[in-house]
């Protein structure tokens, strides 16, 4: 996720040491890109298509006839609908909660605000915030991108490029390493936070974008995963999920997207039409139970979106590269950002709206996908034009989602087993993998002690989370700044010894199976 320009195709990207994430299956230090695999499908794509002769030179590609392009993605949902009522997302804040954000050309227009680096990276000097996975950047772009601000008309522009919420602030949370190495408790920490610091200076973050999973089974009524989305789902923050990408009959809805108290997603293909009698849901994108599947679908299929020059995913896939700037993917990580956009339009139209009347009202408008069941395609593909062009029938629509905070399913404890939440992803240090019921520092997780205080909103005191320092105490100069380490890890080992700035991260962590199965193919990375 966070990234630097400058390295060669041939070159390993030289982002200094980090943790190894592995699953149960995956002890690799490469990433397999076959056919049949998620990474395949992320970078790949579905349905990709040649360049065309109308390419844009300075975009690289066709913006009118290419199904990827953001442009082409904004008229599907109904972004250029929202942009000529004058909605463009100002005001909202996306917290991004994932590998980082490169200050690449297209975000670096000022919407883009770096909040706590909690990943390993953050050890690493130079490192702090930025992306070097690229994971996080490409969903970046596609939620808040923009080559310049402009007036909501300037974005119905095709020589632009914008994402689908272009003036929203987009707060970047870093958990995920250079290889995309992450373990849970990294991702509950950079949730509290949010839930903590969302309004600081005008953010108002009202949304999360987590691309992230794991392959967990443990109940969501007792998960700790689940139970710090559902808490900041109960602090008015709309926490978008996505669903995975194991379509595997076997397999269904990654943890958290399986819990009933967010916005799960999954991908779909529009065909480039706005004609949705021509939606399909691909293959890869999982399924779900009659009881819990993915709430609604958006366009996941070959997404262009900013790459970072030498970044992990950019090294590895040469052939994802389009033009200059950009890298095409499919996943349901960037059907969840897709979603994510469109629900800060939402949120700029109607503020007041709870996270289960967004969730509602999205759901109630949505177009159907005929082409599949609902345990594919949920209840289909958000509508953003029958949702905003009628507001009283829109708020109507809503009354269910009130009824839904009261009397609809359990929530989550939050008492259950960390290890449990991993499921079989763990990070490791080259000696050890971190397992049990312990955190990255090797301190022993609490769970009642824990939900008491990010109940309470106080986990967080400054920069320490459950009595550790993780990050820096306060804002300085618009950004949340890093702190040291001190002590040791889960296995003893100093975070100061050269292993932590000389090693790499071993590979399988955003890659094989974490954001939805290999996800860009990553361990947890969807």
């Amino acid at each position: 996720m966070d990234g630097s320009a400058g390295n060669t195709v041939s070159q390993r990207p030289r982002y200094g040491a980090g943790r190894t994430a592995r699953g149960s299956a995956l002890r690799r230090t490469t990433v397999r890109l076959g056919t049949g695999s998620a990474l395949a499908a992320l970078v790949m794509g579905a349905g990709m298509t040649a360049a065309h002769a109308a390419t844009d030179p300075t975009l690289g590609y066709d913006t009118g006839a290419d199904k990827g392009s953001l442009y082409n993605v904004a008229e599907v949902v109904g972004a250029h609908d929202a942009y000529r009522k004058g909605l463009t997302g100002k005001g909202v804040g996306v917290a991004l909660i994932d590998t980082g954000v490169a200050a690449v050309p297209g975000l670096t227009s000022g919407n883009v605000v770096n909040g706590p680096d909690l990943s390993f990276d953050s050890q690493v000097p130079g490192l702090a915030h930025l992306d070097g996975f690229g994971h996080g950047t490409h969903l970046a772009s596609i939620i808040a991108g923009r080559d310049a601000a402009g007036t909501p008309s300037s974005y119905l522009d095709a020589t632009r490029f914008d994402g689908i919420a272009p003036d929203a602030t987009l707060v970047n949370v870093k958990v995920g390493a250079t290889d995309g190495a992450v373990d849970v408790t990294q991702v509950i920490a950079g949730i509290d936070w949010v839930v903590e610091h969302g309004q600081d200076n005008g953010l108002n973050i009202r949304v999360i974008n987590l691309a992230y999973g794991t392959d967990s089974t443990q109940a969501s009524t007792v998960d700790p995963l689940a139970y710090a989305v559902e808490n900041a789902w109960k602090h008015g923050i709309v926490v978008v999920v996505a669903g995975g990408n194991d379509g595997e009959s076997t397999k269904t809805l990654a943890d958290p997207a399986r819990d009933p108290h967010v916005l799960a997603v999954g991908a779909m293909d529009d065909a480039g039409t706005v004609s949705p009698s021509d939606d399909t849901v691909p293959d890869w994108s999982t399924r779900g139970t009659t009881s819990r599947h993915v709430d609604v679908v958006a366009p996941g299929v070959s997404v262009l979106g900013l790459r970072v020059p030498g970044g992990t995913c950019d090294s590895e896939n040469p052939q994802a590269r389009v033009g200059d700037r950009f890298a095409r993917a499919s996943g349901t990580s960037q059907a969840t950002a897709v979603v994510s956009g469109e629900v800060a339009l939402i949120l700029q139209q109607y503020p007041y709206l709870t996270p289960d009347q967004v969730k509602q009202l999205v759901m109630n408008t949505a177009s159907g996908i005929s082409s599949t069941l609902p345990i594919f395609g949920g209840s289909g593909l958000v509508n953003l034009n029958a949702l905003l062009s009628n507001p009283i029938s829109a708020l109507l629509k809503t009354v269910g989602g009130l009824l839904n905070s009261l009397l609809g399913p359990a929530w989550s404890s939050g008492n259950g087993s960390l290890e449990a939440a991993r499921g079989s992803f763990h990070v490791s240090d080259g000696t050890s993998d971190l397992q049990g019921e312990t955190d990255i520092y090797g301190n022993a997780w609490n769970p009642y002690a824990w939900t008491r205080q990010t109940s309470g909103s106080y986990v967080w005191n400054q920069g320490d989370w459950r009595g550790e320092q993780m990050a820096g105490t306060w804002w300085q100069s618009g950004a949340w700044p890093t702190a040291v380490w001190t002590g040791t890890d889960w296995s003893g080992a100093s975070w100061t010894a050269d292993p932590w700035t000389a090693s790499t991260w071993h590979a399988s962590t955003w890659h094989a199976s974490t954001w939805h199965a290999s996800t860009w193919h990553g361990v947890g990375w969807y």
